[in-house]
């Protein structure tokens, strides 16, 4: 919803960078094997536009993705026609995001173009794969609130802990809502969605195990946190 999806995390203040905003909350993606090249609109029949989600979301897990080829995903799935669903914006708000990951303060047309695609999916759907977009959306607030219009970032902790209480067995809801509250300079108050992080370690992706580990250095180190999983 952003990071790892994430990239890297080792410092609180590279967390508050909008390069590491637009990565967050991206799971459930295929694991399909990566395209050899971005995807491109057919002639035959129109764009899908999950298709195109999940074709850059296996690139970059794979081989990567540079700025050009998330450009064309982005320039491909604005021209998919919107089926009314909550996955197409939500496709449509991930795709943002991946472009938007790799050009920091020059995305913030790109950051309400996520935002707004994010609002979509929960506006047609709010439980759409387990919140996802909510996550999203509070990800997005809490990072980079004061980047964009009508950014709040108590609004991003007020969503992701919504995410939480509804799902709170995901490791994911609760590196989400751990690495908002480090960014806003309240490392307590994610101690406890670190602990439950840790113990759902397994849970995460590389990126996301990533980011986890940048935020544990962020605090001093998981011996610092309240609970039995942080030295295991």
């Amino acid at each position: 919803m952003m990071t790892a999806r994430d990239l890297c995390y080792p410092s609180a203040v590279r967390a508050q960078s909008l390069i590491l905003v637009v990565a967050f909350a991206l799971g459930g993606c295929s694991s399909s094997p990566p395209p050899s090249e971005t995807a491109q609109p057919s002639e035959a029949a129109p764009v899908d536009a999950w298709a195109v989600h999940e074709r850059l979301e296996a690139q970059i897990a794979g081989p990567g993705a540079r700025e050009a080829e998330r450009k064309a995903a982005l320039e491909t799935i604005r021209t998919a026609p919107d089926d009314g669903s909550a996955r197409y914006a939500y496709a449509r708000a991930s795709v943002a995001g991946r472009l938007a990951e790799t050009r920091g303060l020059k995305a913030l047309k790109l950051l309400d173009e996520m935002k707004h695609w994010a609002e979509q999916s929960i506006e047609r759907d709010p439980s759409y794969d387990e919140m996802a977009a909510t996550r999203m959306l509070g990800t997005l607030h809490a990072l980079a609130g004061q980047h964009f219009e009508g950014g709040d970032s108590e609004l991003g902790l007020e969503l992701l802990e919504s995410v939480v209480a509804a799902h709170g067995d995901v490791a994911r809801n609760h590196l989400r809502l751990a690495e908002g509250y480090i960014a806003l300079g309240d490392p307590e108050s994610a101690f406890d969605s670190l602990c439950a992080a840790v113990a759902g370690r397994e849970q995460l992706d590389a990126e996301e195990q990533a980011l986890l580990d940048g935020l544990l250095e962020d605090i001093g180190g998981a011996e610092l946190l309240p609970c039995d999983q942080a030295g295991s």
